[in-house]
């Protein structure tokens, strides 16, 4: 079991559907909702303009363009985010040193952690 609310609605961010499908699968178990799947930069940071979720996930590299300014601009809505990498801990945007980070690939327990915290700040 873990300790995020039940029908938590989480934006993915991630550029690989594979992941990006995982991910889905995983936070379904975990009781969450899947508020939507964004794959690129400026889908990116409309989603997270538009709002309509309670926390997301946020790739760290989407097809190689820094997702920084997604954080900007989530952190600037008070929403909370949590970081996902396969690059470890080496490719966090500065300034944003207390964002939990998963790395890739992830299991369902780092996930529901990582999104417990985030929930909690």
């Amino acid at each position: 079991m873990s300790d995020i609310p039940a029908g938590t609605r989480v934006l993915i961010v991630e550029d690989e559907a594979i992941i990006a499908m995982m991910a889905e699968d995983m936070l379904i178990d975990l009781g969450c909702d899947v508020a939507g799947i964004e794959t690129t930069l400026p889908g990116a940071l409309e989603r997270a303009a538009a709002g309509g979720f309670d926390i997301a996930l946020l790739d760290m590299n989407l097809n190689g363009d820094d997702s920084g300014p997604v954080a900007e601009r989530l952190r600037g809505a008070a929403l909370p985010f949590v970081f996902t990498t396969g690059y470890g801990d080496a490719g966090r945007p500065d300034g944003f040193a207390s964002v939990p980070l998963v790395c890739k690939p992830y299991r369902a327990s780092d996930l529901a952690s990582a999104i417990a915290r985030a929930l909690a700040r």
